[in-house]
């Protein structure tokens, strides 16, 4: 079977038995992600994509509704406590548990949630006396993890990391130690998923942590406590508190409906609340206290006692829409619905909107029993089943795509082959390789992918375990990266032929099958030497030995021609059929004669001619000295705004104008230097140019309305200061000389 067959959704049906979550999947997605009909997101490990119901239906509650500062006691600021209130308690039943295991205490994020945590640990230093406090963390944990033993250090107490394998293996070589009365208090922290991999740990080493039967909690003495970082699992997995009752539990919600960003919560087990102590205390969180003298009693509430200040209650107010979108999309009201005689609808309903009260548990009919796992969690089971069927088909086909000598395309990092969504996420991490076996940096990938409008993510992914684990880059390695000028988050993806990081896919609830056929299309016309082959050995192995293919009789590896890899509209470059690093031998034998010259006065606008020009300090004069910027300030290219290529500027130097022109729209003029840039209208402003800071001038509104008017959305023209020096970052630092200079571009 070849590639271009491999690539349909007909394949894909026999990999996966579940896609969309019932009724017209893709009616739904059109209407509810209309912003994204020419995008292919697969970044949704770092962002999932908010509906467009859950904005319109959260502007419409507050714009209908006054919500007031819930510290107050006036109706508006009772109506948000109890609007705030009744979130906790849905925050609480989707995680299948209740207001009497479990608190919420809302925070600006997971990060803050684990702040919070190392800041009120009750951590005991090692002292001659006394064997103080452990925190141990797994090497496959996030950034913000490891940051904890910053705070342990400084507290005297040892901050140890464990690798998956070292847990695994030392759990069966370690014995329990004799039992004996100490309550010094330990913290192990793990992931439920991998952010990097989407390895999916066993939520029962919560339990098996908490009673001293797994290392490295059986190796001391101690009161164990899980700190169990579900921020990853959470968008894509139901996570069930009964079955995994971890003491602190962070989460950030745009992980689970894109919207709103800057709000999470720590999840604390009220058996271990107690333990919690706070050194600073902020407004809402006292029962009382004097200025006059050291006195404070803390809040006698949980979630009081924790949340410093008035909290983000318009956000919070936002997560109800957000669960509601979720079910609705996921189809698990309609499902619910359909699984009990209409006339218990009535309180099915109750329960899936949060409504709560002390009896929601209660239910006087046993027909309703069996619904309350469903109602928990049944949207995310859904979610879970169709994102790993995507990612499983995706990883199937990457995993067997060749170049034409037969080796393979791609390097997965991955402790399995996607088996079980028990055992694995809906993430794809992986690295590229050319056709002699080197790997192509992930920056070129990413670049690559942005032209096709491809949106992924590159780098360590803020895991530097698990990024060391796969790529096999030593600690000494890393020194050695940062030295030669690697930072985190830059792209240098090649020191010394060895790759920094890699590139992750991820899906969403959101995702299509068309997210997958369009990303391994793209793959394979841009990274393969052609022609393109397939291993079917490995294609059988990974599951995909349906009887289409074990009765094919075509031989193991086919080749497929450079025109069938797309459908009709997606056709392929010439450029890219090449493929990268080939070059013509002979091309630096020929000479070379300069016939034209044009300039882009305008950034990412149109190209103009010129014939005997200036150079100025930047270069050619006036060469991308302008750019478009929207109502945010960012910069507009082509990519996000294709219609700035109608735009022709003209660079009159005599008359000291640009000209703008563009299709049915009047020609505008703005000069080319302007004496008076500290007036009305023509104010200095700061933006970025490919990461770099740049002062700018904007250019006064009538070309501002004339882009907008054009372009059909706010925006402004501005161009770089003529005086201003570019810093601009070069080897992980900054490069700056009195002179240098540099233009937009």
């Amino acid at each position: 079977m070849d590639f271009r067959k491999l690539c349909t959704f007909e394949t894909f049906q026999q990999l996966s038995s579940h896609y969309g979550y019932g009724g017209n999947f893709r009616d739904v997605i059109e209407q509810e992600f209309t912003r994204i009909k020419a995008v292919t997101y697969l970044d949704h490990a770092a962002a999932p994509l908010y509906p467009e119901s859950l904005v319109r239906d959260y502007c419409g509650d507050i714009s209908a509704n006054v919500y007031g500062n819930p510290h107050s006691h006036n109706p508006s600021s009772r109506l948000t406590h109890d609007t705030v209130e009744g979130v906790r308690f849905r925050v609480l039943q989707h995680f299948n548990t209740t207001p009497k295991e479990y608190s919420v205490i809302f925070t600006s994020g997971c990060t803050a949630a684990l702040k919070l945590v190392a800041e009120s640990f009750p951590w005991r230093p090692h002292t001659e006396s006394e064997v103080g406090s452990h925190f141990y963390y797994l090497t496959d944990s996030h950034t913000s993890v490891v940051g904890i033993r910053a705070l342990t250090s400084g507290r005297g107490v040892a901050a140890l990391p464990v690798s998956p394998q070292e847990l695994e293996k030392r759990a069966k070589d370690e014995t329990r130690a004799e039992d004996v009365i100490c309550q010094t208090p330990h913290l192990f922290c793990y992931p439920a998923q991998s952010n990097f991999s989407g390895r999916k740990y066993p939520l029962s080493h919560v339990k098996a942590i908490q009673a001293r039967r797994l290392y490295p909690a059986c190796a001391h003495q101690g009161r164990w406590f899980v700190l169990l970082d579900a921020a990853s699992h959470v968008s894509c997995s139901p996570l069930s508190l009964q079955d995994c009752p971890a003491d602190f539990i962070p989460i950030s919600f745009y992980k689970m409906f894109g919207f709103p960003t800057g709000l999470g919560a720590l999840l604390v087990r009220n058996n271990a609340a107690g333990i919690l102590k706070k050194s600073f205390f902020g407004g809402g969180t006292a029962a009382a206290y004097l200025s006059g003298e050291d006195y404070y009693v803390e809040a006698a509430n949980i979630s009081d006692r924790f949340e410093d200040g008035t909290v983000s209650f318009l956000d919070i107010i936002a997560l109800n829409h957000g669960f509601e979108s979720l079910d609705r999309i996921t189809g698990v009201m309609t499902e619910c619905l359909d699984l009990v005689n209409p006339s218990f609808n009535s309180t099915i309903i109750i329960c899936i909107h949060g409504i709560y009260s002390d009896n929601l548990f209660q239910v006087k009919s046993k027909q309703l029993d069996h619904l309350y796992p469903f109602l928990l969690s049944g949207g995310m089971h859904n979610i879970q089943q169709h994102t790993f069927g995507l990612a499983r088909y995706t990883y199937i086909l990457l995993s067997s795509l060749c170049h034409g000598n037969g080796r393979p395309v791609a390097r997965l990092y991955t402790e399995g082959h996607f088996d079980s969504p028990i055992t694995q996420g809906a993430i794809l991490n992986f690295n590229l390789v050319d056709s002699k076996g080197q790997i192509i940096g992930y920056s070129q990938v990413d670049r690559m992918a942005s032209l096709y409008n491809i949106h992924v993510r590159t780098g360590c992914f803020c895991n530097t375990g698990a990024c060391q684990s796969f790529l096999g880059i030593t600690s000494q390695q890393m020194k050695r990266n940062l030295q030669a000028g690697h930072v985190c988050g830059d792209n240098m993806d090649l020191v010394d032929g060895i790759p920094t990081g890699s590139v992750r896919v991820s899906f969403g609830y959101m995702s299509t099958f068309e997210d997958c056929q369009k990303f391994l299309n793209f793959v394979a016309e841009c990274f393969v030497e052609k022609p393109v082959t397939v291993d079917q050995v490995r294609l059988r192995m990974l599951g995909a030995g349906t009887a289409a293919v074990e009765g094919s009789s075509e031989p193991a590896s086919v080749k497929i021609t450079n025109g069938e890899l797309c459908d009709g509209d997606e056709k392929m470059s010439e450029a890219s059929l090449k493929g990268f690093g080939q070059t013509d031998s002979d091309s630096h034998r020929e000479a070379y004669t300069l016939a034209n010259i044009y300039i882009y006065p305008v950034k990412s606008c149109g190209a103009f001619e010129v014939h005997d020009w200036p150079v100025g300090r930047l270069g050619l004069l006036y060469d991308r000295g302008w750019m478009v910027v929207n109502r945010n300030g960012v910069c507009l290219s082509q990519k996000r705004e294709p219609r700035l290529c109608l735009i022709r500027p003209q660079v009159h130097l005599n008359a000291n104008k640009l000209l703008l022109q563009a299709p049915d729209m009047d020609t505008i003029s703005v000069p080319l230097e302007n004496s008076s840039e500290s007036h009305t209208g023509y104010g200095v402003c700061v933006s970025k140019v490919c990461g770099d800071r740049v002062e700018t001038v904007d250019c006064g509104d009538e070309a501002a309305s004339w882009l907008s008017d054009f372009l059909g959305q706010p925006c402004r023209l501005i161009r770089q200061r003529p005086d201003f020096t570019r810093e601009m970052r070069k080897s992980g630092g900054f490069y700056r000389s009195k002179c240098f200079h540099s233009s937009l571009g």
